[in-house]
C-alpha cells in the first residue's frame, strides 16, 4: 500500500467508520504462490476489544481451498475514487494524479461450523435489512428446505484483524485555492468524482486547521 504520512487519518474510529461504509470488500488470499479474490459483503463487530469481520463465501471454491491451506487474509475495503487535473491546481505545470480511499486489513480467517454459519446468516441479513424482522429475506423468515438447502452450499467465516493501514489519498498536498478548485471540478463530473469532492469538503477542516 502506498503510504504518507500526509494521507493518514489519526482517529482510527474513523478508518472503521470507513470500513463500515464499504463493506462490499475484496477478499484476498495466498496459498503455495496462488492469489486468489473474492469480493463479499462484510459485517465489521466490535467484540471483547478485538475486531472481527463476518462474512459468507460459496463452499469449494477456490477462495475456500486456498484459506483452507493458508488462513492469512488480505481484506481491502475501497471508497469513491477520481482523476484529479494538475491543469486544476494553482500552479498546473506537474503531473495530474487520481485521489481514492482504502483500508487494507490483515487478519486470520476461521471457517466457521453451521452453527455459526447460522448465527452469521442472523446477523448479515438483519443488518443489511436494517434490522427489520418482518422482512421476507432475512434468516429466520427464509422456508426451511430453501434455507437447508443455502446451508449446504456456502461457508461462513470471520477473520480476527491483526491489523489495519490505510490511505484516504484526498489533495491534503495541495494549497487551499487549488483545493477548493478540485472540489468544484469534481462536483461537475458528477457520480463518484462528486462523491470524492463532498468527502473533500467534509474534511477540509482537518486539512486546512485554523
Amino acid at each position: 500500500m502506498y503510504s504518507s504520512a500526509q494521507f493518514k487519518e489519526e482517529d482510527q474510529q474513523q478508518v472503521i467508520a470507513f470500513m463500515k461504509q464499504h463493506p462490499f470488500a475484496m477478499l484476498i488470499g495466498n496459498s503455495n504462490g496462488r492469489a486468489v479474490a473474492t469480493q463479499v459483503p462484510l459485517m465489521i463487530e466490535e467484540r471483547e476489544g478485538k475486531l472481527l469481520l463476518l462474512g459468507h463465501i460459496t463452499r469449494k471454491q477456490d477462495h475456500q481451498l486456498v484459506f483452507e491451506e493458508n488462513a492469512e487474509a488480505l481484506v481491502v475495503f475501497t471508497g469513491a475514487h477520481a482523476y484529479v487535473s494538475a491543469t486544476w491546481y494553482e500552479n498546473p505545470q506537474m503531473v495530474s494524479t487520481w485521489n481514492y480511499s482504502s483500508v487494507h486489513v490483515r487478519g486470520k480467517l476461521l471457517f466457521l461450523n453451521e452453527e455459526g454459519l447460522i448465527d452469521a446468516l442472523r446477523k448479515l441479513s438483519l443488518h443489511y435489512e436494517k434490522q427489520n424482522t418482518q422482512s421476507s429475506t432475512i434468516y429466520d423468515n427464509l422456508p426451511a428446505e430453501y434455507a437447508a438447502k443455502m446451508l449446504k452450499a456456502i461457508v461462513g467465516f470471520e477473520i480476527e484483524v491483526t491489523s489495519i493501514d490505510h490511505v484516504f489519498k484526498l489533495s491534503q498536498n495541495r494549497d487551499e485555492k487549488s483545493y477548493d478548485n478540485i472540489i468544484s471540478h469534481l462536483k461537475g463530473e458528477g457520480s463518484e468524482a462528486a462523491a470524492v469532492a463532498k468527502t473533500m469538503e467534509e474534511r477540509k477542516d482537518k486539512v486546512f486547521k485554523q
